[in-house]
């Protein structure tokens, strides 16, 4: 009896589950299935289909989703469902939106609520953007964590920088973690550091932040309008050898919007990080924000991409070194999806597939910390 509990898998249901970034983790490692994930976006959740073919999606409303469905169509009892993970839509209380708190997207995390009321999961993940601290003078994630209480759980929540655990990227993410197993909960230590802030003695065991450079450097410079299948080289480093680990032969997903003269004449004259005020001013744009029309920098992470990652009067995603914004590759790389994983529609439907993820390598960080969680509790 003892043997089959060892070999047991943790059965995890995947809530908002977007192309599967925020699950990646669970996702490739073997003591974990994904049985159901949830997505009302058709696009998105065939994405997801394409990547985890065993995984039943639902894609629909979260309203229409329960524990009956999932008992009827995989018979699973509820209680089986050993996690559940999710990072309800943020838009409502993202510090990039409008945080208007009666957006009924803000309200998506009751629905959480009711599906973790259901199944009544081990323990839960979720995950949301770092404007939900502050939002309402932080009374709604107090709100969302009594709530979380109500239900037995012991509740925490961190700030977590994804750029601390490897990925080329600055992206900061609220991760609450409930448990209902007797140990406490630890969250990931960071493996990463930031060479540029003040060193102390703690970070000699960390490596130093991946850098853009890091992260697409095998990648064409291709100009505005231009499409490429082909690598510039073989992999550079680790990251990249892990990224074409499994790739096809044809570079996917690497191709250009067309800009007008007059943008990509201003991108060619931004220097590495530039902004708008580094050019001459009859080449400045009338309108944008601060950080619009913006250069990346080649040797640092990249900041936080957003679905609008190839837009360049959207926030900063002009390439380092080419006249153009980020392609939907280079997005996915910055976000830690390997060059075989699989996108689906448009060019704006593959970016907010992407721009909206956990990158794939701060849920393997927290995927490992959950499973010593477990085994900690002699849970497997």
């Amino acid at each position: 009896m003892a043997k089959e509990t060892k070999n047991k898998k943790l059965k995890v249901i995947d809530l908002f589950s977007g192309v599967g970034g925020l699950s990646y983790g669970f996702a490739h490692n073997d003591n974990f299935e994904i049985v159901a994930a949830n997505e009302i976006l058709p696009n998105m959740a065939k994405a997801y289909s394409l990547n985890h073919p065993n995984a039943k999606m639902y894609a629909e409303d979260i309203k229409e989703f329960n524990a009956q469905k999932i008992e009827d169509d995989l018979g699973i009892n509820p209680s089986e469902i050993d996690i559940i993970v999710g990072g309800p839509p943020c838009q409502a209380y993202s510090t990039v939106g409008k945080r208007l708190i009666d957006d009924p997207r803000g309200k998506l995390f009751q629905e959480y609520y009711r599906v973790l009321k259901e199944f009544n999961p081990k323990l839960f993940l979720f995950e949301n953007v770092k404007g939900l601290l502050s939002m309402q003078g932080g009374e709604l994630l107090k709100t969302i964590i009594s709530l979380f209480e109500s239900l037995g759980y012991e509740v925490k929540y961190k700030l977590l920088n994804a750029a601390d655990y490897g990925a080329p990227q600055l992206r900061e993410r609220v991760v609450i973690i409930g448990s209902k197993l007797d140990k406490e909960f630890n969250y990931p230590e960071p493996t990463h550091y930031d060479p540029n802030s003040p060193l102390n003695l703690f970070k000699a065991d960390l490596k130093p932040y991946l850098t853009l450079e890091n992260a697409i450097s095998d990648l064409p410079f291709i100009k505005s309008d231009e499409e490429s299948f082909e690598y510039t080289s073989s992999p550079k480093n680790d990251f990249q050898k892990l990224m074409r680990k499994n790739a096809p032969e044809k570079l996917m997903d690497h191709s250009s919007p067309k800009n007008n003269q007059k943008l990509v004449k201003m991108m060619e004259l931004l220097p590495d990080g530039g902004t708008p005020d580094d050019l001459p001013e009859q080449l400045r744009p009338t309108s944008g924000f601060k950080n619009t029309y913006c250069r990346l920098w080649w040797e640092r992470p990249s900041t936080t991409i957003t679905r609008n990652l190839s837009t360049p009067s959207s926030s900063r995603c002009i390439h380092p070194k080419a006249p153009r914004p980020l392609t939907t590759r280079e997005g996915a790389r910055i976000q830690c999806f390997p060059d075989d994983y699989q996108f689906y529609g448009s060019r704006s439907d593959r970016n907010l597939q992407i721009g909206n993820a956990v990158p794939t390598f701060l849920s393997i960080a927290l995927t490992n910390a959950i499973l010593k969680h477990f085994n900690d509790n002699n849970v497997l």
